[in-house]
């Protein structure tokens, strides 16, 4: 019998690498890279051996998709930005064996969704971001859930996360991590003037509902937030539609959740959109 260690919502954003690189950018996220390395530091405390990744990176338009090979290696060019991350070499062990678990507790539960042993099938850069910082040494087994999900209901993301719960405390003899990769607001600067949003959130609007939402997770406020989920990714643009904090909330019991999140990286603006590392106690 399994059990799920550590569930966080987390930045991935391509400024990360850009931050490693010499030049004006140099640092400038430095902030959000030592959050992400504090999270692989208690996944590695707790005895993690996976990590889930609800990636809105990757996108799909029918039904619900899980990519775990036994591993995948290569280099990486985001093809949206690929003066953002560009060469980016990755290695990691998937976990085969959980994914097919996870897809047919997901199948059972009425959310018709396909596990991939495809090693052509590489991750999408919501998933090897955080990998880079919480995962450098390929220490944990990986798997990635696509999260962009177009043509989907919020509810079937919830019920897909149940489904990651119930397969991994009922079928699975390990211990795993799950990680909401995507942004809150995702309102991108317009184009030409991306510079001048490097830090900043694209409104005083999407900011002020951002730092709201903040608020709700530090108190608690779940029954709130699952009332305002799906007008909020609406109108805020949320990432993949936020299916990524659907599905994580739906993995912590959704309305009965009752946590209080603890800000790991402080909320930051970042090419217009608005970013967080957050842990979701258990």
């Amino acid at each position: 019998m399994g059990k799920i260690a550590l569930v966080a919502k987390v930045t991935h954003v391509p400024s990360m690498y850009l931050s490693e690189q010499e030049g004006p950018h140099f640092g400038c996220r430095s902030e959000a890279i030592a959050g992400h390395m504090e999270i692989g530091r208690r996944c590695r405390e707790l005895g993690v051996d996976t990590i889930i990744v609800f990636d809105t990176h990757w996108l799909v338009n029918s039904g619900f998709h899980i990519n775990c090979a036994p591993r995948w290696e290569g280099v990486y060019t985001s093809n949206e930005l690929p003066h953002f991350i560009k060469d980016l070499p990755f290695a990691y062990d998937g976990n085969p064996a959980l994914g097919r678990l996870i897809a047919d507790a997901a199948t059972r539960a009425g959310v018709k969704t396909r596990a991939h042993e495809v090693a052509s099938l590489p991750p999408e850069y919501g998933t090897l971001v955080p990998m880079r910082y919480m995962n450098e040494d390929g220490h944990f087994k990986v798997i990635s859930v696509a999260a962009l999900c177009t043509v989907h209901d919020l509810a079937d993301s919830v019920t897909l996360g149940r489904a990651v719960r119930e397969a991994v405390e009922r079928d699975y003899d390990g211990t795993v991590a799950l990680l909401a990769s995507g942004s809150l607001s995702h309102r991108f600067a317009q184009n030409g003037q991306a510079d001048e949003y490097m830090h900043k959130l694209w409104s005083p609007f999407l900011e002020h509902v951002d730092r709201e939402v903040v608020r709700m997770w530090e108190a608690g406020e779940w029954d709130d937030f699952c009332d305002m989920l799906p007008e909020y990714a609406a109108k805020c643009h949320g990432e993949g539609n936020m299916h990524d904090t659907a599905m994580m909330l739906g993995a912590l019991g959704w309305r009965d959740y009752r946590g209080k999140a603890e800000v790991i990286t402080p909320y930051f603006g970042s090419s217009g959109t608005g970013q967080i590392n957050a842990v979701l106690p258990l």
